[in-house]
């Protein structure tokens, strides 16, 4: 592997749900320290990196969040089986037979397998019927709830997808589990690096938020500790270029650019700012795709709402399965969505800002 697929093999394999990003925010911290002027906080553990650029304003931020959909252990059986609660949004479907990462609270890690039944046994009518999620269950080789306790397991502890990182056959799509949002996370570093050296004309904020996947919480609180005079969730979107996809569900292709979401459930784009991003994406010939989502959001969704009203955007990778635990990303979407990130910010000084917070 060449160092990039590294970089990204740490983020992606890094384990991280709603509420316990340590591992992701660990990472971010030990790759954005050397490169910030300050490295910040806010109460739920998300975290930013500052930058002063030539000027000590306007204030730019752009941030991804951290983590993945995964599950929480919940109940141990008596005879050593682990019940479990989703969090983010699964499909039952995709859960079934998969493998798994427990993580304790001591950081110990446990393998196991979601159960399935094998289809001897069920009736034509149960082979149609899919399994509901609460009657789902994890096997980790134990026989008893001491033993699974034995081996420091307990309710609360974080449950992640169990997949290697890898290039899909010499091409340029990449797989991996957590690539919402950890491409995101990525493109946040990558641009903090750019601007750090290439310079910028402003305070820059690159975010990592937490809580996404279960309500876009950690959006709320860090634009609120930064006050940024612009803001950008940089996250993924739906790949519509699957056989069983349908345009009416998403149109987006993998390899064809990052996405510029003009709606979604959450928001609808500052205009301006929308239009100010297309027309460099025109200028310099990156690539890109308007998105228009009629469920799901993302971070910018908060961000737009906090303090008095912030013109926010999001700019987002189109992937392939997203929550489940094989996702896929196309490495060209990844480096022009970073290009195309660096040189938006790169050109919100104050008279141009000014502009576009007038509406």
């Amino acid at each position: 592997m060449n160092d990039e697929e590294l970089f990204l093999k740490r983020l992606t394999e890094a384990k991280a749900v709603p509420g316990n990003e340590q591992e992701v925010r660990d990472l971010f911290k030990e790759i954005a320290t050397p490169i910030a002027d300050e490295i910040i906080y806010d109460g739920l553990g998300g975290i930013a990196a500052k930058h002063v650029g030539q000027t000590d304003s306007p204030v730019i931020l752009f941030a991804s969040h951290m983590d993945e959909v995964g599950f929480m252990v919940t109940n141990i059986t008596d005879k050593g089986f682990i019940k479990f609660q989703t969090l983010g949004g699964w499909w039952g479907q995709v859960i079934l037979a998969q493998q798994i990462t427990i993580t304790t609270r001591e950081g110990k890690t446990i393998h196991g397998v979601v159960g399935s039944k094998p289809p001897h046994v069920l009736t034509a009518k149960a082979r149609k019927k899919p399994v509901d999620i609460k009657d789902m269950f994890i096997d980790i080789g134990a026989s008893s709830k001491e033993e699974v306790e034995n081996w420091g397991l307990a309710p609360g502890d974080m449950i992640t997808p169990y997949i290697d990182f890898r290039r899909l056959n010499s091409s340029k799509h990449l797989l991996a589990k957590a690539w919402d949002n950890r491409i995101g996370t990525a493109v946040t570093l990558r641009v903090l690096e750019n601007l750090a050296k290439n310079g910028h004309p402003n305070t820059i904020f690159a975010g990592a938020n937490v809580q996404e996947e279960v309500g876009l919480r950690g959006a709320r609180t860090l634009t609120h500790l930064v006050k940024p005079d612009i803001a950008f969730a940089l996250d993924t979107g739906i790949a519509g270029d699957t056989p069983e996809m349908t345009p009416k569900e998403a149109d987006s292709v993998l390899g064809k650019g990052p996405q510029i979401v003009f709606f979604d459930a959450s928001m609808v784009a500052h205009t301006g700012l929308r239009n100010f991003v297309i027309d460099i994406a025109n200028e310099l010939a990156i690539p890109y795709q308007p998105c228009f989502m009629s469920s799901g959001g993302t971070d910018a969704g908060q961000m737009h709402l906090s303090n008095n009203g912030i013109p926010s955007l999001a700019i987002t990778a189109p992937v392939r399965y997203l929550h489940s635990h094989t996702s896929i990303v196309h490495e060209d979407d990844y480096h022009n969505m970073i290009k195309l990130v660096t040189e938006v910010v790169q050109r919100l000084d104050v008279k141009t800002v000014a502009k576009l917070k007038q509406g």
